[in-house]
Protein backbone atom coordinates (compact mmCIF):
# COMPACT_ATOMS: atom_id res chain seq x y z
CA UNK A 1 0.00 0.00 0.00
CA UNK A 2 1.24 3.33 -1.09
CA UNK A 3 2.48 5.89 2.32
CA UNK A 4 0.17 8.68 2.46
CA UNK A 5 2.78 11.63 2.38
CA UNK A 6 2.08 13.61 6.34
CA UNK A 7 3.42 16.99 6.69
CA UNK A 8 6.24 17.64 8.31
CA UNK A 9 6.25 19.15 12.01
CA UNK A 10 7.41 22.66 12.04
CA UNK A 11 6.79 23.33 8.12
CA UNK A 12 4.32 25.76 8.44
CA UNK A 13 3.62 28.04 5.55
CA UNK A 14 5.78 31.67 6.15
CA UNK A 15 4.52 35.08 4.91
CA UNK A 16 6.89 35.12 2.69
CA UNK A 17 5.57 32.06 0.88
CA UNK A 18 1.81 33.54 0.78
CA UNK A 19 3.78 36.87 -1.29
CA UNK A 20 5.42 34.13 -3.41
CA UNK A 21 2.42 32.56 -3.85
CA UNK A 22 0.00 35.57 -4.84
CA UNK A 23 2.81 36.51 -7.14
CA UNK A 24 3.08 33.72 -9.02
CA UNK A 25 -0.33 32.72 -8.83
CA UNK A 26 -1.54 36.09 -9.20
CA UNK A 27 -3.69 35.99 -12.43
CA UNK A 28 -5.63 33.00 -11.79
CA UNK A 29 -5.97 34.38 -8.06
CA UNK A 30 -7.27 37.83 -9.58
CA UNK A 31 -9.45 35.73 -11.96
CA UNK A 32 -10.99 34.02 -9.53
CA UNK A 33 -11.96 37.08 -7.43
CA UNK A 34 -13.34 38.36 -10.56
CA UNK A 35 -15.75 35.98 -11.40
CA UNK A 36 -16.91 35.94 -7.33
CA UNK A 37 -17.31 39.42 -7.25
CA UNK A 38 -18.31 40.04 -10.98
CA UNK A 39 -16.18 43.52 -10.52
CA UNK A 40 -12.41 44.61 -11.27
CA UNK A 41 -12.76 46.99 -8.27
CA UNK A 42 -14.01 44.94 -5.91
CA UNK A 43 -11.59 41.67 -7.28
CA UNK A 44 -8.66 43.80 -6.58
CA UNK A 45 -10.12 44.47 -3.18
CA UNK A 46 -10.92 41.22 -2.23
CA UNK A 47 -6.88 40.00 -3.87
CA UNK A 48 -5.67 42.69 -1.46
CA UNK A 49 -7.32 41.40 1.52
CA UNK A 50 -6.10 37.99 0.56
CA UNK A 51 -2.73 39.16 0.98
CA UNK A 52 -3.41 40.96 3.90
CA UNK A 53 -5.29 37.93 4.96
CA UNK A 54 -2.29 35.56 4.65
CA UNK A 55 0.42 37.33 5.83
CA UNK A 56 -1.00 38.09 8.86
CA UNK A 57 -0.36 34.27 9.71
CA UNK A 58 -1.91 31.05 9.01
CA UNK A 59 -0.80 27.96 10.43
CA UNK A 60 -1.19 26.02 7.27
CA UNK A 61 1.34 23.46 6.20
CA UNK A 62 3.39 24.69 3.52
CA UNK A 63 2.21 21.92 1.09
CA UNK A 64 -1.53 22.93 1.56
CA UNK A 65 -0.97 26.85 0.76
CA UNK A 66 -1.57 27.36 -2.40
CA UNK A 67 -5.29 25.84 -1.80
CA UNK A 68 -5.50 27.83 1.49
CA UNK A 69 -4.58 31.31 -0.40
CA UNK A 70 -7.46 29.99 -2.69
CA UNK A 71 -10.12 29.54 -0.33
CA UNK A 72 -9.23 32.95 1.33
CA UNK A 73 -9.88 34.61 -1.62
CA UNK A 74 -13.56 32.54 -1.78
CA UNK A 75 -13.97 33.55 1.77
CA UNK A 76 -13.18 37.42 1.15
CA UNK A 77 -15.31 37.55 -1.58
CA UNK A 78 -18.46 35.77 0.32
CA UNK A 79 -17.66 38.44 3.28
CA UNK A 80 -17.63 41.44 0.29
CA UNK A 81 -20.68 39.94 -2.00
CA UNK A 82 -22.65 37.94 0.69
CA UNK A 83 -24.42 35.63 -1.67
CA UNK A 84 -27.50 34.28 -0.58
CA UNK A 85 -29.94 31.96 -2.16
CA UNK A 86 -33.55 33.12 -3.44
CA UNK A 87 -36.31 31.13 -2.03
CA UNK A 88 -38.78 29.52 -4.69
CA UNK A 89 -39.11 32.15 -7.11
CA UNK A 90 -40.37 31.05 -10.75
CA UNK A 91 -37.68 33.91 -11.91
CA UNK A 92 -34.65 31.83 -10.73
CA UNK A 93 -35.56 28.76 -13.69
CA UNK A 94 -35.03 31.81 -15.84
CA UNK A 95 -32.07 33.59 -17.43
CA UNK A 96 -31.19 37.40 -16.29
CA UNK A 97 -32.54 39.48 -18.15
CA UNK A 98 -31.45 41.49 -21.28
CA UNK A 99 -30.44 44.61 -18.91
CA UNK A 100 -27.78 42.22 -17.06
CA UNK A 101 -26.20 41.18 -20.35
CA UNK A 102 -26.18 44.66 -21.47
CA UNK A 103 -24.72 46.06 -18.59
CA UNK A 104 -21.50 43.71 -19.15
CA UNK A 105 -18.38 46.24 -19.65
CA UNK A 106 -16.61 45.89 -23.30
CA UNK A 107 -13.11 44.49 -21.65
CA UNK A 108 -15.28 41.25 -20.18
CA UNK A 109 -14.18 38.52 -22.31
CA UNK A 110 -16.84 36.32 -24.37
CA UNK A 111 -16.33 33.51 -22.49
CA UNK A 112 -16.56 34.78 -18.76
CA UNK A 113 -20.20 36.10 -20.18
CA UNK A 114 -22.14 33.46 -19.07
CA UNK A 115 -20.45 33.36 -15.57
CA UNK A 116 -20.60 37.09 -14.78
CA UNK A 117 -24.12 37.24 -16.14
CA UNK A 118 -25.57 34.86 -12.85
CA UNK A 119 -27.31 36.01 -9.93
CA UNK A 120 -24.73 36.50 -6.72
CA UNK A 121 -25.43 33.02 -5.60
CA UNK A 122 -25.34 30.86 -8.53
CA UNK A 123 -22.27 32.43 -9.77
CA UNK A 124 -20.49 31.40 -6.44
CA UNK A 125 -21.94 28.25 -6.49
CA UNK A 126 -21.01 27.51 -9.66
CA UNK A 127 -17.12 29.31 -9.70
CA UNK A 128 -16.92 27.38 -6.12
CA UNK A 129 -18.21 24.02 -7.19
CA UNK A 130 -17.34 23.71 -10.63
CA UNK A 131 -14.53 25.49 -11.16
CA UNK A 132 -12.94 25.30 -7.95
CA UNK A 133 -14.04 21.64 -7.49
CA UNK A 134 -15.30 22.09 -3.58
CA UNK A 135 -18.08 19.33 -3.03
CA UNK A 136 -21.70 20.52 -2.45
CA UNK A 137 -21.18 20.00 1.21
CA UNK A 138 -18.27 22.28 1.56
CA UNK A 139 -19.61 25.18 -0.94
CA UNK A 140 -22.91 25.00 1.28
CA UNK A 141 -20.36 25.73 4.32
CA UNK A 142 -18.65 28.65 2.88
CA UNK A 143 -21.76 30.11 1.52
CA UNK A 144 -23.98 29.70 5.03
CA UNK A 145 -26.62 27.43 2.86
CA UNK A 146 -28.06 24.15 2.84
CA UNK A 147 -26.65 21.34 0.38
CA UNK A 148 -29.59 21.17 -1.30
CA UNK A 149 -29.83 24.94 -2.18
CA UNK A 150 -26.21 24.46 -3.38
CA UNK A 151 -26.92 21.29 -5.72
CA UNK A 152 -29.86 23.29 -6.84
CA UNK A 153 -27.89 26.37 -7.36
CA UNK A 154 -24.95 24.54 -9.52
CA UNK A 155 -27.75 23.25 -12.09
CA UNK A 156 -29.45 26.31 -13.07
CA UNK A 157 -26.33 28.25 -13.35
CA UNK A 158 -25.09 25.18 -15.40
CA UNK A 159 -28.42 25.36 -17.40
CA UNK A 160 -28.28 29.32 -17.63
CA UNK A 161 -24.85 29.40 -18.77
CA UNK A 162 -25.87 26.45 -21.67
CA UNK A 163 -28.63 28.76 -22.37
CA UNK A 164 -26.33 31.80 -22.72
CA UNK A 165 -24.46 29.96 -25.58
CA UNK A 166 -21.19 29.95 -23.78
CA UNK A 167 -21.08 26.44 -23.51
CA UNK A 168 -20.29 25.50 -27.32
CA UNK A 169 -17.65 28.37 -27.42
CA UNK A 170 -15.92 27.48 -24.42
CA UNK A 171 -16.17 24.01 -22.45
CA UNK A 172 -16.25 24.28 -18.46
CA UNK A 173 -13.13 22.15 -17.79
CA UNK A 174 -11.28 24.98 -20.49
CA UNK A 175 -12.51 27.49 -18.15
CA UNK A 176 -11.56 25.69 -15.11
CA UNK A 177 -7.83 25.13 -16.18
CA UNK A 178 -7.79 29.24 -16.63
CA UNK A 179 -9.15 30.03 -13.03
CA UNK A 180 -7.13 26.86 -11.24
Amino acid sequence: MPRRSTPVKGKYATAEDFRNLFAEDMTSLYLLAFLLTASHEKAEQCFVSGIEDCAQGSSVFQQWARSWVRRVIIQNAVRMIAPRPRFEDRSIYEFPSAIVRDERKPDQDAAWAGVLALENFERFVFVVSVLEGYQDRECATLLGCTVLEAGHARVRALQQIAGFGWASVQPVNELSRMVG
